[in-house]
């Protein structure tokens, strides 16, 4: 019988185990989108404890607790730290299957080689000896120990990036790039919506006072990323886009609509969100940016809690939205001038699987390897079988070879060892064509293969 998260963990053939230990462990990591705060990163933050670096603010932890009977005030409550560990210990085992628990022991054994099994029994133990650990360490110490070369933070446009400055001035080895992330645009409803234009304008030296100068305004803050080594973007999807574009003037229409006070319908949502996509995504084509769309997410579901504890709380699910035909119109129409930028299509619903590894290939030009990309499972498809899904349907109808590779999405300095999760995923994978005759084992092909999807694909792509 095999044992539990050994050093061949997931690795179940000849093959496997030598492209993994041989080339891809000890790859640097390009993590291209993250949720890392990188004021943390600044202040070279100290974690008071192991909830404080595990439990706080990680809403896939938050679910299960719930999910396992954890009252709120173990999760997001008052009580004492050390409970609120003791409490997701207790539960832990019951999540056989999740890759939360098998995640967890990655942590604990590569941060703080820790190999004891997460338990009520063991609560104690692993709370004293990785405390002792952390008293040693900083968020510097997660990065570099990791091995990460590249960490791209999640930044709004008017975000002033003065933090990003001051890390690139510093010796910290790995480079910390912001990413740009106009949600707040984007999502026109909210009730600051007209506020943020404010603080947009202000900081853009454009006055917004049409659609036509929030986008001027939004191109100039491109620009402001661009000078500080910003070259991805990330824009949520969370609307059906309409097959038809809306004209300028609907656009402007729309604009005025809700800087009067007004809400959009969920039509005139769509419509808005795709003219803004377009305008925008030409202002990444000139800058040679690369757009990621995650596409898929049905948020903040539970608006009792919603309103207790806020947004990004753990009450956000798959959408079953139609995306497809508004999709390729978007594509389509900046394809049309010769304005697609490199596009990244993030699917958080499997079922959409096949829909945009497939729709990857209608825009590919020639002149950029694996120029529009399949991303790698997101959220909720980030686990064992939506990774290999994810690989076997980009193989599939593309070229695995070209693939970008994983990020962890994550908030946490603790979540690297998911990359070392993802590419033994990706040897295994690689192994098992092997082992049943569907590819030759050509160590040198298979090789180049895993440093592209593990590495450098990312490097070149995003031009890092």
């Amino acid at each position: 019988m095999t044992t539990f998260m050994d050093h061949d963990f997931l690795l179940n053939t000849d093959i496997a185990r030598q492209l993994y230990h041989d080339i891809a462990a000890n790859l640097p990591i390009i993590d291209y989108h993250s949720h890392l705060q990188q004021g943390e990163i600044v202040e070279r933050k100290v974690f008071r404890n192991l909830t404080e670096l595990w439990l706080s603010g990680d809403h896939y932890k938050w679910r299960l607790m719930r999910a396992s009977g954890i009252t709120e005030d173990y999760i997001t409550g008052d009580q004492e730290d050390e409970a609120k560990f003791r409490a997701f210990c207790s539960i832990l085992p019951l999540a056989i299957g999740n890759p939360i628990y098998q995640w967890s022991h990655l942590e604990l054994r590569r941060l703080f080689g820790i190999e004891l099994t997460i338990n009520a029994a063991n609560a104690g133990a692993i709370w004293e000896a990785a405390n002792a650990k952390l008293a040693t360490m900083d968020t510097w110490s997660f990065l570099e120990q990791a091995g990460v070369e590249i960490a791209c933070t999640t930044d709004d446009p008017a975000d002033d990036l003065l933090q990003h400055d001051e890390i690139a001035a510093s010796a910290l080895t790995c480079r910390v790039l912001p990413a740009y992330r106009p949600d707040r645009a984007m999502r026109i409803n909210r009730d600051d919506f007209v506020e943020y234009l404010a603080r947009l304008s202000t900081v853009s030296g454009i006055s917004i006072t049409s659609f036509a100068s929030m986008m001027e305004a939004l191109a100039v803050r491109v620009a402001y990323f661009h000078e500080r080594g910003g070259r991805i973007s990330d824009h949520a999807i969370d609307t059906t886009l309409p097959l038809i574009a809306a004209t300028p003037q609907q656009l402007e229409a729309l604009f005025a609509k809700r800087l009067g006070g007004a809400l959009l319908s969920e039509a005139e949502m769509g419509q808005y969100l795709r003219g803004l996509l377009a305008d925008i995504g030409k202002v990444y084509a000139k800058f040679d940016w690369a757009m990621c769309l995650h596409i898929g997410a049905q948020r903040n579901n539970n608006s009792r809690m919603q309103a207790r504890l806020g947004t990004d709380t753990g009450y956000d699910s798959l959408s079953d939205m139609t995306i497809s035909a508004g999709l390729a119109g978007l594509l389509d129409s900046l394809d049309a001038t010769d304005e697609l930028p490199r596009t990244m299509l993030f699917c958080m619903n499997p079922n959409m699987n096949e829909v945009l590894s497939s729709m990857i290939g209608n825009f590919q030009d020639g002149r950029v390897v694996g120029k529009i990309q399949f991303g790698p499972a997101w959220w909720f498809n980030d686990h064992k079988e939506g990774n290999l899904q994810q690989m076997i349907c980009l193989a599939n109808h593309g070229v695995l070879g070209t693939f970008v590779g994983m990020v962890t999405d994550s908030r946490s300095f603790a979540s690297y060892p998911r990359h070392d999760y993802f590419r033994r995923l990706l040897c295994r994978q690689l192994g098992l064509w092997v082992e049943g005759g569907e590819y030759p084992a050509d160590i040198a092909a298979l090789s180049q293969i895993v440093r592209g999807i593990c590495y450098e694909n990312a490097k070149n792509y995003f031009k890092l």
